[in-house]
């Protein structure tokens, strides 16, 4: 008989893990047929939330709405793919349904993603007045659920949106794959992740596919802004040409970083969920991902001694905390269930299914889900010892980092671009040019190349850039990669030229 290594066994385990826990809502779940076929009433909401947090809120709202009214209820899920796919389903359905004359596109709820996406459906006019704004009024007032904190704003002021909960993004990595590279010190902040030892071995997910991600590259570019104009003197003569200096520095510093980490790529995938379990499973050293995403995989491969090979940090001064908000699409088709969705998400039961530990009374019947509540009056020691991350204490924050919209929001579309055709479009040339280059110790002319950004500069990010995006022209939007692109894999095939030429005149 053939005998299986302990290694091979324990990989196997972790495997086979993974596999039960991304099953197991699929599994518990009821059979949705019969649940329709039943139900009095049928709420539909479109969503990048996986499978377990549907599950949970789908199964704790019926019990609600049986509760307070006495009908059943059926959640019908939409999820066509990350936020920006969802913008772009429910931006198409607007279109159509003006066309023909019609007020609402058969939906009602749009539940998860990131402001930035919210902001531009209520520009759009696509989003509805809420009546919790009315209704629950005293818990913006007084604080509970903030309008704004490190620099993000929690809700919209003419309430068509609002935050459920909280989110950071940061480094998931892999303490096993990290020894095996003879890294001894776990990365603690963005810099790290462009350390040549990586190549090859960090996980990334498509900005342009995932909002998520294209969150985690803007406050890496604000950190880098952020970090310019905090080396600027206090001294206000010339401030404001400085100031718009130290700007375009901190731009090109962030793109520079994003191209050394890109070069660092195991892959750029079109969900930012899959980069955790590579990591857990060894086929990532590191990755950069939302932070519950990160718990939940290190709470899941603790051993018996308590230890887990999968950690999650938040990097320093490196992340704000934003919100994954809700809101009523127009021309809902039944505008009061949505209503009551919205309310009983806001309110303390449905706050504690966010971090309430499995099982516990309050908690999710089968998964945590490892969220943390917007509302501060949730932060209580009774309600702590209920957590799955009672450490994790928001409104408590010790990093420095304030969210500056102004600094990289209005180019938060271009940034997607731009870091697309620069190192996923043209990944192979970027890793090429960089391996030669950190071979040979190349300097000045080979790396003066490479990291050439001027083409995305802070100016064209948000000028030309930003107002072909805006336009909504396809084919005009299509050029603007395609050039771009273009532009980077030209700049790398001569960084790489530079580099070896180098070599060989030493």
């Amino acid at each position: 008989m053939m005998k299986i290594s302990p290694l091979t066994l324990r990989i196997s385990m972790v495997a086979a893990a993974i596999i039960i826990t991304l099953a197991a809502p699929m599994i518990l779940r009821p059979d949705d047929s019969s649940i329709k076929d039943n139900a009095d009433e049928v709420l539909v909401i479109i969503s990048p939330h996986n499978e377990t947090i549907r599950n949970e809120f789908t199964n704790a709202f019926r019990d609600h709405i049986r509760e307070k009214r006495g009908t059943e209820v059926y959640i019908d899920w939409r999820t066509p793919g990350g936020t920006s796919e969802i913008r772009r389903v429910i931006d198409g359905e607007f279109a159509n349904a003006e066309d023909r004359g019609v007020n609402g596109i058969g939906m009602d709820l749009f539940f998860g993603g990131g402001p930035y996406d919210f902001k531009q459906e209520a520009k759009l006019g696509h989003l509805a007045p809420m009546r919790f704004f009315n209704t629950k009024i005293e818990l913006l007032l007084d604080g509970t659920i903030p309008y704004n904190y490190s620099g993000e704003d929690y809700y919209d002021p003419n309430g068509l949106w609002i935050g459920t909960c909280l989110s950071s993004f940061g480094i998931v990595y892999n303490t096993d794959v990290l020894k095996s590279l003879g890294i001894e010190n776990p990365p603690t902040t963005w810099d790290d992740l462009a350390d040549p030892r990586y190549f090859g071995q960090i996980a990334l997910a498509d900005p342009t596919k995932s909002g998520s991600a294209n969150k985690a590259f803007e406050v890496l570019l604000q950190q880098k802004i952020q970090e310019a104009l905090a080396k600027l003197p206090d001294d206000a003569v010339r401030y404001h040409h400085l100031r718009s200096e130290a700007i375009k520095t901190g731009w090109k510093n962030g793109l520079n970083l994003i191209q050394r980490i890109g070069a660092n790529a195991r892959y750029f995938t079109d969900s930012s969920s899959k980069i955790p379990l590579d990591v857990a499973q060894g086929n990532a050293a590191a990755g950069m991902c939302i932070d519950f995403y990160g718990r939940t995989l290190s709470e899941q491969l603790r051993d018996d001694t308590g230890a887990s090979r999968v950690q999650f940090v938040t990097p320093t001064n490196g992340s704000s905390i934003s919100v994954d908000p809700i809101a009523i699409l127009r021309g809902a088709p039944n505008r009061d269930l949505a209503e009551e969705f919205v309310e009983f998400v806001l309110s303390k039961d449905g706050q504690r299914l966010w971090n309430y530990r499995a099982g516990t009374v309050g908690g999710t019947e089968h998964s945590s889900l490892r969220r943390l509540p917007i509302r501060r009056d949730l932060y209580t020691a009774e309600d702590l010892e209920k957590f799955s991350d009672p450490d994790a204490l928001p409104y408590e924050r010790k990093t420095q980092f304030e969210y500056d919209y102004e600094l990289t929001g209005p180019a938060f579309s271009s940034i997607g671009v731009i870091i697309k055709a620069m190192c996923l479009d043209a990944h192979s040339e970027l890793a090429e040019a960089m391996s030669v280059i950190n071979q040979n110790q190349s300097q000045g002319r080979a790396e003066a190349a490479l990291f050439d950004v001027s083409r995305a500069s802070y100016r064209n990010a948000n000028t030309e850039i930003r107002e072909i995006l805006k336009s909504d022209n396809k084919i005009e939007a299509v050029k603007l990669s395609r050039n771009l692109t273009q532009q980077f894999r030209e700049n790398y095939s001569r960084a790489k030229a530079l580099a070896a030429r180098g070599q060989k005149e030493r």
